[in-house]
């Protein structure tokens, strides 16, 4: 009598490879944005604060599209994820620390306080590259709706917004090189905190968003065109002190929490 040999049950799936390719289309985009960053410190050498400031912001969009992109192709690689740091590298910590310190920190040797311009400006881009490497190590492990510290790109983009806004009124950076050392050793500080900032990946993520997020939307479009350097400053520095009040307002709640519980017993 023959006998059916038991079946091999399958081998439990692993974990997901990610891909070695190399793919196009989300890599054009994180090339643009290196390039953007690139010519950002270029126009700074060049005195173009101005156009400076809008190059590093828009390798900030393109960094944004470049994941997405290749999450709606399914194109993620390796490859992609460490070039995209390498970008974020030149274009939110190299070319932010250069542009304050062409604007206005060199000016601090001047006014005898040694080479502490260009220290902090390179604190700046320490900073951005430590802030890079705890992101990288902590995918999987963190929860995606917070950052843990400010992100790069957003503390990049309070450093060149800084430098749009007060040359656009008018002002030299010589007489705002006080104001531009409390910025970028503020700015870098907080990469490198642990406070919690709102990352905005949820938002879209499925089909319905509510309604006041939509009219927020739309009322970003219908401001921002008003006055672009102010209406950026503003928006990016209170996202920036979002997450020590953020942190502030825990803290608030635990202590009532335990000051209620306390007048229970």
């Amino acid at each position: 009598m023959n006998e059916t040999p038991n079946p091999v049950p399958p081998a439990a799936p692993g974990p997901k490879k990610r891909s070695k390719s190399i793919y196009l289309l989300p890599n054009l985009f994180t090339t643009a944005a290196l390039f953007a960053g690139f010519y950002a410190v270029i126009a700074a050498i060049n005195n173009r604060f101005e156009y400076a400031a809008i190059a590093v912001l828009v390798a900030m969009v393109l960094d944004g599209l470049d994941g997405r992109i290749a999450r709606m192709t399914n194109t993620s690689s390796d490859f992609g994820a460490e070039y995209d740091s390498m970008s974020d590298m030149v274009s939110f910590g190299v070319a932010p620390s250069l542009i304050m310190y062409e604007w206005s920190l060199h000016n601090i040797a001047r006014q005898g306080f040694g080479q502490v311009g260009w220290v902090v400006a390179f604190l700046f881009a320490a900073c951005a590259a430590l802030r890079l490497a705890r992101f990288n190590v902590q995918i999987g492990s963190v929860d995606k709706k917070f950052f843990i510290g400010l992100a790069s790109p957003a503390a990049a983009a309070v450093m060149v917004c800084t430098v749009w806004v007060f040359h656009d009124t008018g002002y030299t950076g010589s007489q705002m090189s006080s104001l531009a050392l409390v910025v970028t050793i503020f700015s870098a500080l907080l990469m490198v905190s642990n406070f919690r900032y709102y990352s905005f990946k949820d938002i879209g993520a499925t089909k319905r968003v509510p309604f006041f997020f939509l009219l927020g939307l739309v009322m970003v479009f219908v401001i921002t065109p008003l006055d672009p350097p102010k209406v950026l400053f503003a928006g990016f520095v209170a996202y920036a002190f979002s997450g020590p009040a953020f942190e502030a307002w825990r803290w608030m709640r635990k202590r009532r929490k335990s000051e209620a519980g306390g007048l229970k017993k």
